[in-house]
């Protein structure tokens, strides 16, 4: 059993990913009120949007929850790049009777610069708060903590955590290369060793003083206890989840889920700005047609083309520019309520384990 989350009342050694397009209040509060931990990521909402969420989720549970932020630099706009993308773009638009927009705009504000969400923070005191992309400062750190809050963070390698655990947070989240969504490294520009969870949970288990939480690729209670006895306090769940009726996923993401296209999923660059793991689909395969060769805007400018390709391909009917985020366990989804989907979970780790 995790003694992390057995602090503050979580009874199974399971989180529910806070993936930003999937994870509702709704699904985090069916999670929390069935044993587990959920989460809500609000990385891409406004001090405003997120204590909206907050708010929900608390009506919905008096249980603890976890409030995941984005801590990514904020974006170095390069005029000549972003035309270029919009450019490159302009002929996806045509075929679904659109025009890209005029300018990008950098659509989400980082919590390295946002001081509302961090006051927010303090005023709502989530039981855990997560960061992706990075840490923040060490003053956000401190007051977090004297909140009573408890506080984990991404990593992809060792090296990132290590920094992670000299910036005084309680446990690190060990994301492989195999995981859905966003991968969580704090420079997009640097070498990735593309570390799997499995790995990369054993090798930060054997060195870090603090908690280890695998993520990447976790479908089932098998995973889970394959996870746990590599030394992981917990296990983090995300592509599991996206398939219950409390998440957001919208049918055509569903649908591609359910597809036989899950056993294929790709890392890129092209829907955001930043490497991130989604279903095969029709934004993916621009990657070999119109943008190849052409470089993204950076991270999260060039998410504003992505959405508005995916709203007008909507607007026609075509669902499949969309974020389907997912890992390489998607095959493995199961389309069950939360509760439930969580009860399952508990049962196979059970039998599973040792």
């Amino acid at each position: 059993m995790s003694t992390i989350l057995q602090r503050i009342g979580v009874e199974l050694p399971i989180i529910q990913a806070p993936m930003a397009g999937t994870s509702t209040p709704a699904l985090a509060a069916a999670v929390t009120e069935a044993g587990a931990l959920g989460s809500i990521a609000v990385g891409a909402v406004d001090a405003a949007g997120a204590a909206a969420m907050i708010a929900a989720l608390k009506a919905l549970t008096s249980g603890p929850f976890n409030v995941n932020v984005f801590c990514h630099r904020p974006a170095a706009r390069d005029a000549r790049r972003e035309e270029a993308w919009l450019a490159a773009m302009r002929p996806v638009f045509a075929r679904y009777g659109a025009e890209p927009p005029a300018a990008l705009r950098e659509i989400y504000t980082s919590f390295l610069a946002d001081g509302a969400m961090l006051e927010l923070l303090l005023e709502t005191r989530p039981a855990v708060v997560s960061f992706h992309f990075g840490l923040p400062p060490a003053d956000a750190v401190a007051r977090l903590k004297q909140a009573g809050i408890l506080l984990l963070a991404s990593a992809t390698s060792p090296e990132e955590a290590r920094r992670v655990e000299a910036a005084g947070i309680d446990a690190v989240v060990a994301q492989g290369y195999e995981a859905g969504g966003h991968r969580g490294v704090f420079d997009p520009g640097a070498p990735d060793a593309r570390l799997g969870t499995m790995a990369l949970t054993r090798l930060l288990a054997r060195s870090l003083s603090i908690p280890v939480v695998a993520a990447g690729g976790i479908m089932d209670g098998a995973g889970i206890a394959a996870a746990l006895a590599l030394g992981a306090t917990a296990a983090q769940l995300g592509t599991a989840f996206i398939g219950c009726p409390e998440s957001s996923a919208d049918q055509h993401h569903r649908a591609a889920l359910a597809g036989p296209g899950a056993a294929a999923t790709e890392m890129t660059a092209l829907i955001s700005g930043r490497p991130a793991r989604c279903l095969s689909n029709r934004f993916t395969a621009l990657e070999e047609a119109e943008l190849r060769g052409v470089s993204p805007p950076a991270y999260p400018v060039a998410y504003d083309a992505g959405k508005a390709l995916a709203a007008a391909a909507r607007a026609r009917g075509e669902g499949g520019f969309g974020a389907q985020w997912a890992g390489q366990g998607a095959p493995l989804a199961r389309f069950l309520p939360a509760a439930e989907l969580v009860r399952l979970l508990a049962e196979e780790w059970c039998a599973a384990k040792p």
